[in-house]
């Protein structure tokens, strides 16, 4: 019965192939074997790739550790917070309110869309929704209502979403002391020569009810001068 089915394949193999049973069967087995290569090739290629995509996965899943409370720093110090130093946490203020943003590092960190708002008050560019480094900072002035109103529901978001751990540390202008009690001693000074001046104007002024004081002398001179020529004539 086997010899049968045996005699009965090479038959068709012939029939079908155009190939000895012997030709077959190597074919067959030298196919086989380059299947079985050209998988196990790939398969560790992918395998690899698997590995990789697991591991940066896995990554980003790591517990943070808990925000740190900075309590008033300047904006100097709040760039060493921009995500170049990774044992640091990532940083960012608005409106000098400082939060810790290091669980959103694929938007805030190194290579992010909005990494350049990291480590600064980035409160005028996000109002203007701009990218410009003149508008990274806390400078509020010159907004309009519907900037403003952005920029309230961004720290909104910040509010609800991040912890805050500090704020930004304001400059406040240093006046010179001794500059301020000179200027009020020179006005003193100023204001008590200035009845001196009155006094020589009203000395020189001339008075308003009657005539110069020499006004007279010359009336006397021409009236004598007047009466001697009379009395030559006489």
């Amino acid at each position: 019965m086997a010899l049968q089915l045996w005699e009965t394949l090479k038959e068709s193999i012939t029939v079908y192939t155009g190939l000895s049973p012997a030709t077959f069967f190597t074919v067959l087995a030298l196919g086989l074997t380059l299947y079985y290569l050209v998988s196990a090739f790939f398969g560790s290629v992918d395998g690899g790739h698997n590995q990789q995509r697991s591991r940066a996965f896995e990554e980003p899943m790591e517990p943070l550790p808990p925000p740190i409370q900075l309590g008033e720093i300047t904006e100097d110090e709040l760039k060493q917070y921009d995500g170049s130093d990774p044992k640091k946490p990532l940083l960012m203020a608005i409106k000098a309110q400082i939060y810790d943003v290091s669980q959103s590092k694929m938007f805030y960190g190194p290579g992010g869309p909005y990494a350049l708002f990291a480590g600064k008050d980035a409160s005028r560019a996000l109002a203007k929704m701009s990218f410009e480094d003149k508008d990274l900072n806390g400078d509020l002035t010159g907004l309009g209502v519907f900037e403003l109103e952005a920029l309230q529901d961004w720290e909104y978001k910040f509010m609800s979403k991040y912890v805050k751990v500090g704020t930004v540390k304001t400059a406040v202008p240093v006046t010179d002391e001794s500059q301020a009690t000179e200027a009020p001693a020179e006005a003193s000074s100023d204001a008590t020569k200035l009845p001196e001046a009155s006094d020589d104007a009203d000395m020189a002024k001339p008075a308003d009810d009657g005539p110069y004081e020499t006004a007279p002398k010359e009336t006397a001179e021409e009236t004598a001068t007047a009466n001697h020529d009379a009395e030559k004539k006489e």
